[in-house]
């Protein structure tokens, strides 16, 4: 009677630490659950949104409808010629580009960045002297040249002095969304992407000095 009544002890003792020991192990898996990192996921894809966003009053001209050729994100999925020739705001650019016969260097190179005068900045050239830029091609060539960087410049790297492919250099001044070109061209829209440019819309055409 007493080894019986000691082993019904023994076993009783058992099951309750047995119970004990899977009460432990459900409260720490639903711990864990509790602290999947989602939250820090979420934090860390902020910055990289944060950083490819489109700044400047003049983004407002660009068309917000995805399917339009023109906008941001059909932008984003071409070279940087074929982006351009889509927005309305860039087709006298567009045309002095292909004027100059730049369309093939511009969109096969690796990685560009553009300062692209909107077509305002044209409008202020007088017309007969536009009209006469844009016969001469050496001289167009070296214009547009001038508005274009290797390397695509973040915003953060944007200030400074920049080699152009024409192969003088100009300088940029500014932080956040406030840049000036040569101190004359201010940036109206920025961070423009495109699939091997970023583009920066100014409102001056610049000129080599």
């Amino acid at each position: 009677m007493r080894i019986t009544k000691l082993t019904a002890l023994a076993a009783a003792g058992l099951f309750t630490l047995s119970i004990a020991a899977c009460g432990s192990d459900s409260d720490t898996g639903g711990g864990t659950e509790a602290a999947a990192p989602a939250p820090t996921t979420m934090a860390s894809s902020a910055p990289a949104m944060m950083a490819g966003a489109n700044f400047g009053p003049g983004c407002s001209a660009v068309p917000t409808d995805e399917s339009n050729p023109g906008s941001f994100a059909s932008m984003a999925k071409v070279p940087v010629a074929t982006a351009a020739s889509g927005n309305p705001v860039l087709s006298t650019l567009v045309a002095a580009v292909k004027q100059a016969g730049l369309v093939d260097s511009l969109n096969t190179a690796p990685d560009l960045t553009v300062f692209a005068p909107a077509n305002s900045a044209f409008d202020k050239i007088p017309a007969a002297d536009l009209k006469k830029v844009l016969a001469d091609k050496k001289t167009l060539t070296s214009i547009l040249t001038y508005h274009v960087v290797a390397g695509k410049l973040t915003p953060e790297q944007l200030a400074g002095t920049h080699k152009t492919l024409e192969g003088e250099s100009l300088s940029v001044e500014g932080s956040g969304e406030d840049f000036k070109v040569d101190g004359q061209s201010a940036v109206v829209c920025g961070n423009v992407q495109t699939a091997n440019a970023n583009v920066y819309i100014i409102d001056t055409v610049l000129m080599p000095k």
